[in-house]
């Protein structure tokens, strides 16, 4: 970079002409080093759950493409064979149900005598669900175990009981959280479960890095998958609310159903991208990179929304979601 030139275009400014440089040089050499990637791709074993379908499904053919070994954790034999029938020859299903101790033991020994002494690459965290989602009053107990059983508990069996294999290989841990895991932005076990995943992520990273493991955050904004169909959710918050004692009812009013689903119609139909390789190209990169990033947030709602909205004082978080959400006909 001509340093001359740029003494001469900040007007003699000798501060302002280094602090530029300084900052140019910082981005190219931070640029470089993000390219680089690792060899002997062929070599390698990664793990993945939750690829019956969505994200994990999509990620599992682009690996089999890049010349990974692919081990794909689904939840259904259907799921399995579909997978199987659009996938190249190094890649192999197992069946997977992350909040069964013994399903993932199984999965872990199965992975043992793939591997061998390679050791494993990477275990990607994809498998999570979202529902139930709705006003935290609506929900029972029950609704917040059977998201966070499979978000949080399950992340952290699979993390647990796969480490072994890979600090053998030195390799990666990539779990996948999401921009609600910076906001919180609805009711339910969710926003909960990848607040969760990104806290045990960053204590996980801290106390391995000793070992030559990278773990990294994957924070998706709102895509179209199953995770964000509207079908299911608008049966979940009809469900809910027919569950509810009529006097929490009337305090929410009879309007108040219809407009928390339009509010939702809106959000999922204008937010939502359809582009998933946003989310599986940072997934990937987490995988392939020399130097991998402890964070990567996919899609423009998750940079110019979601994040930046993460570091606003509470009290602007509370007032934008109230201008968006419904009011209960007896609020205060």
């Amino acid at each position: 970079m001509d340093t001359h030139y740029l003494y001469n275009l900040f007007g003699g400014n000798a501060w302002l002409c280094l602090s530029v440089t300084f900052v140019a040089s910082w981005v190219i050499v931070w640029l470089y080093r993000d390219s680089l990637e690792i060899e002997a791709i062929a070599d390698k074993y990664v793990f993945v759950t939750g690829c019956d379908s969505g994200f994990g499904n999509l990620l599992c053919k682009k690996l089999d493409r890049r010349g990974f070994h692919v081990l794909a954790g689904c939840l259904t034999e259907k799921g399995a064979d579909d997978l199987k029938r659009l996938a190249g020859p190094h890649l192999k299903t197992v069946l997977l149900d992350v909040t069964n101790l013994d399903s993932v033991q199984k999965a872990m020994e199965w992975t043992r005598k793939e591997v061998g002494d390679n050791g494993l690459w990477g275990i990607v965290n994809n498998a999570g669900r979202s529902l139930p989602m709705g006003p935290s009053e609506w929900m029972t107990v029950e609704d917040f175990h059977s998201t966070l059983n499979v978000n949080m508990t399950g992340v952290i069996a699979m993390t647990i009981t796969f480490l072994p294999l890979i600090k053998k290989a030195r390799g990666r841990v990539v779990n996948v959280a999401s921009v609600l895991g910076r906001v919180a932005a609805n009711g339910g076990g969710y926003s909960i479960s990848k607040f969760a995943v990104e806290s045990f992520s960053d204590c996980l990273r801290r106390d391995i890095n000793y070992f030559g493991i990278n773990v990294c955050i994957i924070e998706p904004g709102f895509f179209k998958t199953a995770v964000t169909s509207l079908g299911p959710l608008e049966r979940e918050l009809h469900r809910l609310w027919n569950q509810l004692s009529p006097e929490v009812q009337a305090s929410y009013g009879d309007k108040y159903l219809d407009r928390y689903i339009k509010v939702q119609r809106l959000i999922m139909n204008a937010v939502c991208d359809s582009d998933l390789t946003k989310v599986t190209s940072c997934m990937e990169h987490a995988l392939t990179a020399a130097h991998p990033r402890a964070r990567y947030s996919a899609g423009w709602d998750a940079k110019l929304l979601w994040i930046p909205l993460s570091y606003m004082p509470s009290c602007v978080v509370d007032l934008g979601l109230k201008l968006v959400l419904p009011r209960p006909s007896k609020s205060v």
